[in-house]
């Protein structure tokens, strides 16, 4: 009963969201359900309201009302009003005879799915949503025709997750095409569709996609409760879904994964997990999800295990260089610098002679400076904001250490530090690195290597004790699981894949062979 209520959009959960309209019922007269739509709509330009008249008379026999843009206007000349000229009784015959299932048959045969509704409420739920409305004199009730077509952006490869092997498809805006990308990838019967209506204002379609029987129950009636939950005026984006319905709202790190890339999405459903489409944002979510997930790209399934093993732990090597490269620099300088061979010690002493600041503000400088031209990067227009970026931090870079306000080996550190950062494939997860990159430095600052050690150890503890919908989010590392170890920090030739992962599955589905 609650997946009934949860998948029927025209139900209760529609009424909720227009509470004032809920208990309207449709008027039997067209003509005054055209004049209170007007009225509630304040008389819209782009509301359509088109009446069929019989002979001889001055009431509307049947009116169909759409919102120009959400609709296919052309659909509605070549079937609708060609389907009603034939259909509407003639002059002087009363509308009440009318046979509505012959009529609804013949619209279902030009147009495709034709429901009923009965109050304003739903009413104006399907003529917001881009459905054509078909009101017909004597009746209490209206059709909704789904011929809803608006423009959407083409799928073309994705701008912000790139690979050089592998699919070129990303998703776009449009969820009936997200969902028909999965579709392509995954020809099986068991991927089922949920779909929610959520916002009070947005009234925005959110689709579950899960492979019923690999999907966890757990995870998957967790998901749908939250999403139940959620109650505000709008979704306009993921973004809005991601944080309303994580874990632990006050942690830096993300515990749901986002994605365009469809081939992405298929993996994880492949794996059991559950994936979140938000109409109006080409980023899907991924639920639960794992630490390890985000060290991993597409692309390591194309290409030889051999070398994708040594991609990801590179990535991984990029992360601690990227979160602890300064606060070392920082520590060594300050407080080791016995550590140090006298040869590199003297240079770098030579190089902060004339330097004012300690090495703490010096990288702090430094690394602001770097945050504020990349995201200055991000904001300018295409053609110029690479360019502005790169020559702006090598000007900058070279200025600093000819004016003597750093050293030129923490420009070095500096520079190192932020390639580094641009290894990780998901960028979601690069924000808390580079968060936790300014406390690192702070506690080196303080108390050495000593203060580098317990912070690390501060922050293991939080990684451990996160949860991404019941499932631990440090898995399979921690709590460790050998047979998920195999797509973990390497990859293991595919020969050698005998089982999906048992982090994100139930134990009656972990012994399906993936190969």
């Amino acid at each position: 009963m609650h997946q009934q209520q949860f998948t029927n959009r025209s139900s209760n959960n529609d009424n909720q969201m227009l509470p004032e309209y809920a208990n309207i019922p449709i008027d039997p007269a067209v003509e005054n359900n055209l004049l209170r739509l007007r009225r509630d709509m304040g008389g819209s330009d782009d509301l359509v309201m088109r009446k069929i008249h019989n002979e001889g008379m001055n009431m509307a026999a049947a009116a169909v009302v759409y919102i120009d843009g959400l609709s296919n206007a052309m659909a509605i000349n070549q079937y609708i009003f060609d389907v009603l000229d034939y259909s509407l009784p003639r002059y002087g015959e009363d509308t009440s005879t009318l046979d509505t299932g012959a009529l609804a048959k013949k619209l279902l045969n030009g147009m495709g799915p034709i429901r009923t509704v009965s109050d304003l409420g739903s009413l104006y739920q399907s003529l917001l949503s881009g459905e054509a409305i078909i009101l017909l004199r004597g009746h209490q009730y209206a059709y909704c025709a789904d011929i809803r077509e608006w423009k959407g952006r083409d799928v073309t490869e994705s701008t912000n997750q790139t690979s050089i092997r592998g699919p070129r498809e990303s998703f776009t805006e449009t969820l009936r095409t997200n969902t028909s990308l999965i579709r392509r990838k995954i020809k099986d019967p068991r991927l089922w569709l949920e779909t929610v209506t959520i916002g009070h204002l947005t009234k925005t379609d959110v689709t579950l996609m899960y492979i019923n029987g690999l999907a966890k129950p757990s995870v998957l009636q967790m998901v749908r409760d939250r999403l139940g939950k959620i109650k505000i005026d709008g979704i306009l984006d993921s973004g809005y879904i991601e944080e309303l319905i994580e874990d632990n709202k006050w942690s830096l790190f993300p515990t749901v994964f986002n994605t365009e890339l469809p081939d992405n999405v298929a993996s994880q459903l492949l794996e059991g997990r559950v994936a979140i489409l938000v109409e109006g944002t080409p980023n899907v979510l991924i639920a639960p999800t794992q630490m390890v997930t985000f060290f991993q790209s597409t692309e390591d399934y194309y290409q030889r295990s051999f070398y994708a093993s040594l991609l990801r732990i590179l990535r991984f090597g990029s992360v601690f260089i990227s979160l602890l490269f300064p606060s070392l620099y920082i520590a060594i300088t300050t407080f080791h610098r016995d550590m140090l061979p006298a040869s590199l010690l003297i240079s770098l002493a030579a190089q902060r002679e004339g330097v004012p600041f300690p090495a703490f503000f010096e990288a702090l400088i430094m690394e602001i400076t770097f945050e504020i031209l990349r995201e200055a990067g991000l904001r300018m227009p295409r053609a110029i904001g690479q360019a502005v970026s790169v020559v702006g931090t090598l000007v900058i870079g070279q200025a600093a250490v000819e004016a003597g306000i750093v050293s030129a080996a923490m420009v070095i550190v500096v520079s190192v530090t932020a390639i580094s950062t641009f290894t990780l494939p998901a960028y979601s997860m690069s924000i808390p690195v580079r968060i936790l990159r300014f406390a690192f430095m702070g506690v080196a600052a303080s108390f050495g290597l000593f203060g580098i050690i317990m912070g690390f150890f501060v922050l293991m503890l939080h990684l451990c004790a996160l949860r991404s919908f019941g499932e631990p989010f440090m898995s399979p590392l921690s709590p460790y699981m050998h047979t998920d170890m195999q797509d973990a920090l390497f990859r293991l030739p595919r020969w050698l894949m005998f089982k999906r992962p048992d982090s994100s599955m139930g134990a009656s589905s972990s012994r399906i062979r993936k190969n």
